[in-house]
């Protein structure tokens, strides 16, 4: 589809960790929707070849780096969207960490612990402390923040920073939520269950952590990025247009499910 068909017909998003994963498919169906999209990662590289895999495609599409922890960077980056494009409307504050190192309360490392929160949950503040302002420029639009499922249940393998900082995301979804209500501005959270992607498989890095944590999921597989992709197409579009502060779960029924381990 062009940019003046498709479900997201003249509308421009911003797109955080789009260079891999969930981020990447994102980008190429929002573009294929009709949305201009700002692929944004601290990889230069890689969000260079998602725009480009856009545009090559028939979408258009600016690459932007900045590091999602760093204010200034997610500043700037989103100043440069609003020019490129004139306007945005969805803003999907994708970026994450998931650190090796992450386990329990007493294993857990202080850099570990501030390295997470910074990038997944700081990450996420800074992107709606200048995006929403944004958003509001255009007459309204829709936040998408990605939590993951271990907001609402606790892992099955200790990553406490991780789920932590996805605890904090879902609070901080719901608040905003309140707060902007009445400009127009949706605000929702996706709780992605377990995915195959690398971000997660090299967390996953023995086949015993893989099984331990599949054990839990009723459909018996890891989800894929494009899956969460087409959740957040939804509530990046008017089809959602009564969806605000919810935790958006997409994981297979783990959290519907009551498994024992083997």
């Amino acid at each position: 589809m062009g940019k003046d068909s498709g479900r997201l017909a003249g509308k421009a998003a911003f797109i955080t960790g789009a260079a891999a994963g969930i981020g990447h498919q994102t980008a190429l169906l929002f573009a294929a929707e009709g949305a201009q999209v700002a692929v944004v990662d601290m990889d230069t590289e890689g969000a260079a070849a998602v725009a480009n895999e856009v545009t090559a495609a028939g979408g258009e599409a600016v690459a932007l780096t900045a590091n999602v922890a760093v204010e200034a960077e997610v500043a700037t980056a989103i100043a440069e969207a609003e020019e490129a494009f004139g306007r945005l409307d969805v803003l999907f504050n994708n970026a994450g960490v998931m650190l090796a190192d992450d386990g329990d309360a007493q294993s857990t490392e202080e850099d570990v612990w501030d390295l997470t929160m910074d990038v997944n949950l700081k990450g996420v503040w800074f992107g709606c402390r200048h995006g929403i302002p944004v958003l509001r420029r255009a007459g309204g639009g829709s936040v998408i923040n990605t939590a993951s499922f271990v907001a609402l249940l606790g892992a099955a393998t200790p990553q406490l920073a991780y789920t932590a900082s996805k605890g904090g995301v879902l609070a901080m979804t719901r608040e905003l939520a309140v707060i902007h209500a009445r400009e127009g501005i949706r605000v929702n959270a996706l709780c992605p269950g377990p995915l195959r992607t690398e971000l997660l498989m090299s967390y996953l890095d023995t086949e015993e952590k893989r099984n331990r944590r599949l054990v839990h999921v009723p459909m018996g597989r890891f989800g894929e990025a494009a899956e969460i992709a087409a959740a957040a197409l939804f509530l990046a579009s008017d089809e959602s247009s009564y969806v605000t502060g919810t935790d958006f779960t997409v994981d297979g029924g783990l959290t519907a499910a009551y498994v024992t381990p083997e």
